[in-house]
């Protein structure tokens, strides 16, 4: 049986969705504190995302996704429709 964060480890493109939050910060001219602050999760787990050492939990990426008014499918590269 296939579990969430297994399909998520093994079908996500995880470069494309570090390199999305880093470009929709960038956009909303925000530093890693500044969306820290604005979704309550730790700088230094923002900081491991866009850097790809760590990938964040669908929970997380939902909080992404809504803070940015994005699809949780274009963060994670199913779709480049915001």
């Amino acid at each position: 049986m296939i579990t969430f964060m297994s399909w998520m480890t093994r079908y996500v493109n995880w470069s494309l969705v570090m390199n999305r939050l880093r470009e929709l910060r960038l956009e909303h001219k925000e530093r890693q504190i500044d969306l820290s602050v604005g979704v309550g999760i730790d700088t230094q787990d923002i900081s491991r995302y866009e850097r790809g050492v760590t990938v964040p939990s669908l929970k997380r990426l939902i909080i992404f996704a809504d803070y940015y008014n994005v699809s949780i499918d274009y963060l994670v590269g199913r779709s480049d429709e915001r």
